[in-house]
């Protein structure tokens, strides 16, 4: 039987360990979205116990308690110490077997603390204490030390275009920050017009921008202003968080007396909601094509299901799934409208549903040009799709349909500073996966093409971002 967490974990056979020990584990590690407080970054916040690092924010976990009859406030309560939500946690892992959060619980324990201690009842309180006296001894256990300590060499958060940026600038003009922390363009609170922030949040935009907001081009232009800064911050990426892709026909006059509507407090059509949506990301794709960005589109979430707790809670705390919408037209129709015009950036999908995975992997195709390498890029398996099986079919039907070896990798996604090993976990993977076709047979292993997989691997957990993203 094999051991548990050992240091040929989810690695199969002789190739496979030779692949990760010897090419992908020497890799550094670029985090292309995730969401990370900046602040924290910048400040190097210092933590005063393992469930401020591990649990604070972390809806996965958070899910996991309340499936398992954890009472919310041992998640998300103010009444409950420290000590007693970790208590809870570890009450909860031995029932997350075949969950991908007893392995990267475990990861996480033995890559940042060198426990390799399983987490439950009987061990919890030994780990615990143990884990708090390392952060409270050691350097290393805050944001830029964990960064380093994994070897991370470019993390990029997520940003709305109304923020001043102001935690970007103290690590960019720090000499002793190893790390490098990027914002990402994030329009989705003025893309939102059916939420009920969206006229307070057209404001608070027009404010910073320091021009009046009244009409779509007004808009346009506070954005591209906006834009214009990020792009001086070293910018690289937008990410668009969609429920679904859009391309309802619209005319500038259409858009400007739905936003007429909305600013003055009144509802919205769904049909006038999705000529607006359109128009909007319409503008953002052009935007990013002109500072040569890449796009991010991370769709097919239904957020805040549970709308009593979405009140008490608010947004990205553990009430949302996956959905399920016929997007693959109006993706095509919104990709090939930007790709005629010339405006068509490097853009890379997500999709959340996994029967889309044939899909998207499909549509790359459809808009490669020759200009760059992987240019439409299949995203890495997001949210509930990035464990071991979701990676796996994530990974194969961009093999089977595409070119894997173009992959831009893995990102984390993640509020915390222990995710890291996500990266190990990810490159685990795609080396036992190209491990047994190898064994199999079914790639060739000696001469050029061995040298050729050992370049893919490395070019999919580090080269090909680093090129990608002109990092």
């Amino acid at each position: 039987m094999k051991k548990f967490n050992d240091e040929d974990f989810l690695l199969e056979n002789e190739t496979a360990r030779d692949l990760y020990h010897n090419h992908a584990a020497k890799m550094p590690i670029i985090d292309y979205h995730c969401h990370l407080i900046p602040q924290m970054v910048a400040e190097n916040k210092k933590f005063d116990s393992i469930a401020q690092i591990w649990l604070m924010g972390d809806h996965y976990k958070w899910r996991a308690m309340r499936s398992n009859g954890i009472d919310e406030r041992f998640c998300t309560g103010k009444d409950t110490t420290d000590w007693e939500k970790f208590e809870k946690w570890a009450e909860t892992v031995p029932y997350t077997f075949r969950n991908p959060l007893y392995h990267w619980t475990h990861l996480e324990l033995k890559t940042a603390f060198g426990i390799n201690e399983l987490l439950n009842p009987e061990t919890a309180r030994a780990i615990y204490d143990k884990c708090n006296d390392m952060i409270k001894n050691e350097d290393r256990f805050c944001p830029r030390g964990m960064m380093e300590h994994y070897n991370v060499e470019v993390v990029c958060t997520t940003d709305d275009p109304a923020d001043s940026l102001e935690w970007h600038k103290i690590v960019k003009d720090d000499p002793t920050a190893k790390t490098r922390m990027l914002p990402t363009w994030r329009p989705d609170a003025g893309m939102n017009i059916d939420a009920a922030t969206w006229a307070e949040y057209i404001k608070k935009l027009s404010a910073v921008a320091e021009m009046p907001i009244t009409n779509f081009a007004e808009l346009t232009a506070a954005l591209q202003k906006r834009h214009d800064f990020f792009e001086t911050m070293g910018c690289k990426l937008s990410d668009h968080g969609i429920e679904e892709f859009y391309d309802e026909p619209y005319t500038e006059a259409e858009i400007d007396a739905i936003m007429k509507k909305a600013l003055s407090g009144e509802a919205v059509t769904k049909e006038e909601e999705r000529k607006y949506k359109h128009a909007y990301m319409y503008e953002q794709g052009k935007m990013d094509y002109a500072s040569g960005w890449t796009q991010q589109y991370h769709y097919g979430a239904i957020r805040n299901n549970n709308s009593k707790m979405f009140a008490q809670l608010g947004p990205d705390t553990g009430f949302d799934s996956i959905g399920e919408f016929t997007t693959a037209k109006a993706m095509s129709h919104f990709l090939d409208e930007l790709n005629t015009n010339g405006t068509l950036a490097k853009t890379i999908l997500y999709n959340l549903n996994p029967c889309a995975n044939e899909v998207i992997a499909t549509m790359l195709g459809n808009f490669q040009d020759g200009s760059v390498a992987g240019k439409i890029q299949f995203g890495s398996g997001w949210w509930f799709l990035d464990q071991k099986d979701g990676m796996e079919k994530q990974m194969n039907a961009l093999s089977v349909l595409g070119l894997l070896s173009r992959f831009v990798g893995m990102l984390t996604d993640s509020r915390s500073f222990l995710s890291y090993p996500r990266h190990e976990y990810f490159r685990r993977t795609l080396c036992n996966l190209v491990g047994k076709d190898i064994e199999n047979g079914l790639i060739p292993f000696e001469g050029y093409e061995k040298q050729r997989v050992y370049q893919m691997i490395e070019d999919i957990c580090y080269n090909n971002a680093k090129k990608y993203f002109n990092f």
